[in-house]
């Protein structure tokens, strides 16, 4: 609810600035004649400000599983990026990769550390092969219990300090956004842009907030009670999980991970998380969190909806991308429970996937177009934009 009066909130400022041009011409000559009395920022200050907190979302918000240990610094370099560029175009993919690793770490007799360490592929039998299975981890529980949670830590590239710092600056960036509200000054169609994945950050940080952080070497378990790996006794044909499929990608990417065997592979897939008998633990739960948050990612962008824009065709394009954006979740979760519940299930699951199809398709553009639009509005910003809060006004004063 809160956060549906903040988004009104931000659409009737915007409405606001650009229906009344006597407040901006008195912000403009705050912003030009009074900058020593009233403090201003510059497009620098703006720019700056949303690359940091956007840099911070995305490359250092990150929490990667265990790479190939025979990977080189480039590779590793290249992994990062794609996952970062990932985070850029659709972050409620990574929402919904942290909410699953959450949920399954949940499930193991151990701490959330072990339990994230063992999502991660950080547990590695003697032969190399990750630990990373329901049907694993009975025989490798017992050493894995005896390994310190200390050590695990001591493996990962940041701490909770560090963590609470990166949280409190997407959290710091909501609260000047909520300060220009208050004091009725625009917001830049790329603070909007910004203040979307700062409040999706806060969710991914909370989330892998007991995971850690760019660990590169796995901890090797040995079996107990057991003189074979019980997946060796499966007749499944090994599987490399670098396949190329395409299909086997975006399956991965949404939690499907069915082509990956463990004896055939030194670590886990990117978006790899343990199934626990047979399934995501919360599927629905965790479901429903992804679509949400993306419908909530979607309608931050459609705060701008009457903010000024340098022409009409960016207006609208904005005004576009950010309602299907913000409706694609909704209509995707629709056509899929349709098809669950259909009688005619060859028309149902035609209407799914065309709509899955058109999301694969529609959804990235619309994302790319509102980063265009993020940069391209900057061009011409009313002289408002450029006065700064006035933090005065909220502390206690005679």
């Amino acid at each position: 609810m809160l956060f549906w009066i903040f988004v009104f909130l931000l659409t009737r400022q915007s409405g606001l600035t650009q229906g009344h041009p006597d407040l901006l011409s008195r912000a403009a000559t705050e912003a030009s004649c009074d900058c020593t009395i009233n403090s201003c920022r510059t497009l620098f200050d703006i720019v700056w400000g949303c690359l940091a907190t956007i840099f911070a979302c995305t490359w250092v918000a990150l929490h990667q599983n265990v790479p190939d240990p025979d990977l080189g610094h480039f590779a590793l370099l290249m992994r990062k990026l794609r996952m970062m560029l990932v985070t850029i175009i659709a972050p409620e993919i990574v929402v919904g990769f942290a909410a699953r690793q959450f949920a399954s770490a949940r499930q193991f007799d151990v701490s959330r550390t072990h339990g994230f360490f063992c999502n991660m592929g950080g547990f590695v039998s003697e032969e190399g092969h990750p630990v990373s299975t329901e049907k694993q981890l009975p025989a490798y529980m017992p050493a894995i219990q005896k390994i310190k949670k200390a050590d695990i830590e001591d493996k990962s590239k940041g701490d909770t300090l560090s963590k609470g710092v990166a949280i409190a600056q997407g959290l710091w960036f909501v609260t000047q956004c909520l300060a220009r509200v208050s004091q009725q000054l625009p917001i830049t169609e790329l603070e909007v842009a910004t203040l979307a994945f700062a409040v999706l950050s806060v969710a991914i940080r909370l989330l892998w907030l007991h995971k850690p952080l760019d660990v590169q070497q796995p901890i090797i378990v040995t079996r107990s009670e057991v003189d074979i790996d019980p997946l060796e006794e499966e007749d499944i044909t090994p599987m490399n999980n670098d396949s190329n499929d395409f299909s086997h990608k975006i399956g991965g990417i949404f939690g499907n991970h069915d082509y990956y065997h463990p004896i055939s592979s030194t670590s886990v897939p990117s978006f790899y998380s343990i199934e626990i008998d047979g399934k995501d633990p919360y599927g629905l739960v965790t479901l429903a969190g992804v679509f949400g948050v993306g419908t909530i990612f979607g309608s931050i962008h459609c705060a701008a909806w009457n903010a000024l824009f340098p022409s009409m065709a960016e207006m609208w394009m904005w005004r576009i991308s950010s309602v299907f954006i913000a409706a694609y979740p909704v209509l995707f979760t629709l056509s899929a429970l349709i098809s669950d519940v259909a009688i005619d299930n060859d028309i149902a699951d035609t209407v799914l996937l065309i709509c899955t199809g058109a999301g694969l398709v529609v959804y990235p553009i619309c994302r790319l177009l509102l980063i265009i639009l993020s940069f391209t509005t900057l061009r011409s910003l009313p002289p408002s934009a450029f006065v700064d809060v006035n933090w005065s006004n909220y502390i206690p004063h005679l």
